[in-house]
């Protein structure tokens, strides 16, 4: 299934929620809808499947307009934040409601194809059980199932591992990956969390304050962000910025410390004010040959699942690292932090236009 926005607006009273856009989704592929909460990715969604009708352009699917079409004349399936079952019914009941509807399914062959997914999902064994005899993400589990069983082109997920816990975040991430490869449903994933969408692969839309900012292959958007605002939305934690000065051959930070754009950035055809971005995971505490050394000290350490983040009061300005493992660190103790030029992004001064990514092959 083809699906196509053309020149979509949508406004509420006199709140723009989303600005004019133009989005053709590849079909029977993963589209994630990156962006912080009130981007607008809900809104689109809700435009997609039906629910609301834009205040201005056309939604196409497989070239027909369906703008003005419910979403119960359309075959979608989706996916909440708060995860819906029927809690009258068994698991199994719920996973095979959308196969019973209209269907010729023999009995045999729902059986089949109910007992099918929920194996897929962990949940083969919670099939005589009610939706209140199981745990949240067991529900989510349940959710997922029903609407992976409709088998429709288009399947919607807005936020819909949000509100589990992480360790159950994690293994569904893995589990919704390889569900989606494996089948030809057109999937729509809304997320904050740029680690999902790198997960999930395919493509991603960049969304902020209502505005699309960049549409493609998920790891080119991730490795070639088109402005600042696409950057500081495909990084967590958020891209560090450094201000410095363009000149031939290399950027100057500081008197004395500058960027060698010899080995590092290429194409940079410009001089004068630049921002510098550098990701987290770009900091190190050990050197190599070629590094570019920042002084500062240490103002916050925080360790985050296997990784650690330090704050540091730099040189340069306010630096965070994502180091891989557990360090410790004392508040106030001198750091210096290594940076490679090949791994940075180099803006125009207003961060509108990426002049240089990092050389391929250092991210």
């Amino acid at each position: 299934m083809q699906l196509s926005l053309q020149a979509i607006k949508h406004r509420v009273g006199a709140d723009v929620h989303l600005h004019t856009l133009d989005l053709t989704l590849q079909p029977s592929a993963v589209t994630v809808l990156l962006g912080a909460t009130q981007a607008g990715k809900t809104t689109l969604m809700r435009l997609m499947a039906g629910l609301d009708k834009p205040s201005s352009g056309r939604v196409l699917v497989d070239g027909v307009d369906v703008t003005g079409l419910p979403v119960r004349k359309r075959n979608v399936s989706m996916v909440y934040q708060q995860f819906i079952n029927y809690p009258s019914m068994t698991v199994f009941d719920n996973i095979a409601s959308p196969l019973k509807l209209g269907s010729k399914l023999k009995p045999a062959a729902l059986r089949d194809t109910v007992n099918a997914l929920a194996e897929k999902l962990h949940i083969e064994m919670h099939l005589d059980k009610l939706p209140a005899e199981l745990s949240g993400g067991q529900q989510q589990r349940v959710a997922l199932a029903r609407a992976l069983a409709k088998n429709a082109p288009l399947m919607l997920l807005d936020e819909p591992l949000v509100n589990l816990d992480y360790k159950l975040r994690e293994e569904l991430r893995d589990e919704l990956s390889q569900l989606f490869s494996s089948g030809g449903s057109t999937v729509v994933y809304a997320t904050t969390e740029p680690a999902e969408a790198l997960l999930l692969g395919g493509f991603t839309a960049v969304l902020d304050g209502g505005e699309l900012l960049q549409y493609g292959l998920t790891a080119e958007v991730f490795h070639q962000p088109a402005s600042l605002r696409v950057a500081r939305a495909f990084s967590d934690p958020p891209m560090n910025l450094l201000t410095g000065q363009a000149k031939p051959q290399r950027i100057d930070l500081l008197p004395g410390l500058a960027l060698d754009l010899a080995t590092g950035a290429a194409g940079v055809a410009t001089t004068g004010p630049v921002t510098v971005g550098v990701r987290a995971s770009a900091l190190r505490l050990r050197s190599q040959p070629g590094d570019l050394a920042i002084k500062g000290r240490v103002e916050l350490a925080e360790i985050s699942g296997s990784d650690s983040f330090v704050h540091v009061d730099s040189e340069v300005g306010p630096l965070v690292a994502q180091l891989t493992g557990v360090h410790y660190f004392e508040l106030g103790a001198a750091i210096t932090l290594y940076l490679q030029a090949t791994q940075v992004y180099v803006f125009d001064q207003q961060g509108l236009l990426l002049l240089a990514p990092p050389r391929k092959g250092q991210l």
